[in-house]
């Protein structure tokens, strides 16, 4: 059996099944709300992982921290890819693909953003402690009518950033992780927190990084510091 490694970079991807073309549709719409920009697309033989930026810094020294938004799927057929495309892009090819189809062909245009460069340890994560999935909702909440409340109408791009850092940069409370108020902005946005559940989203730490990790996606963090 040929494995991953010795696999050409693949030009298409075979998903599992109907529902993980649903479910990455549903990924691609919700993190173009949040920012349209890439999304860097890993294959390893089975497995595929998506990665999306929903907040990062825009000047040296803002507050806004670069908060990751990550999802893993099945693929029926192994695969080696590792490229940054549009959101755009992906999003045309989804919509192009009947309710049954499985088949994504990856756009051949590659787009560099800064984040795409920078990856996640895959191991030597260290578990730190839950945040229940209620807490996390309530942040994000409440960080989206601060941000509403310090930005008037028709305000420019800086300081709409400047509002954005200075509110998603904050740590959450009563949490000895250090995890932005942004990360809980990510795992809404995204759609990784149940409704009404009584869960917790598990928090793992590896160096610079820290990970939140739900069943519905992960949200990977790195301060603006590092990756300025």
């Amino acid at each position: 059996m040929t494995g991953p490694s010795s696999l050409p970079a693949a030009t298409e991807l075979v998903l599992a099944d109907p529902q993980v073309t649903a479910d990455l549709r549903t990924f691609v719409v919700r993190a173009r709300a949040a920012e349209d920009g890439a999304v860097r697309l890993q294959a390893v033989g089975s497995v595929l992982a998506a990665y999306v930026c929903v907040l990062r810094p825009r000047a040296l020294g803002e507050d806004t921290p670069t908060v990751l938004g990550m999802r893993t799927m099945p693929l029926a057929a192994e695969a080696r890819l590792d490229t940054a495309v549009s959101l755009a892009s992906v999003a045309d090819r989804l919509a192009r693909m009947g309710e049954t189809e499985t088949v994504l062909p990856v756009p051949p245009m590659t787009v560099t953003e800064s984040w795409t460069g920078v990856g996640a340890p895959r191991s030597g994560w260290e578990r730190s402690e839950d945040i229940p999935f209620k807490a996390l909702e309530q942040a994000a909440h409440r960080g989206i009518r601060e941000v509403a409340a310090l930005v008037p109408a028709s305000s420019g791009a800086p300081v709409v950033q400047t509002a954005r850092g200075a509110v998603w940069g904050q740590q959450l409370p009563d949490v000895s992780a250090p995890v932005p108020a942004g990360a809980a902005f990510a795992a809404l946005t995204l759609g990784f927190l149940p409704a009404g559940s009584d869960g917790a989203a598990a928090v793992f730490r590896c160096g610079r990084w820290i990970r939140l990790s739900m069943p519905r996606g992960h949200v990977l963090i790195r301060s603006a510091a590092v990756l300025s």
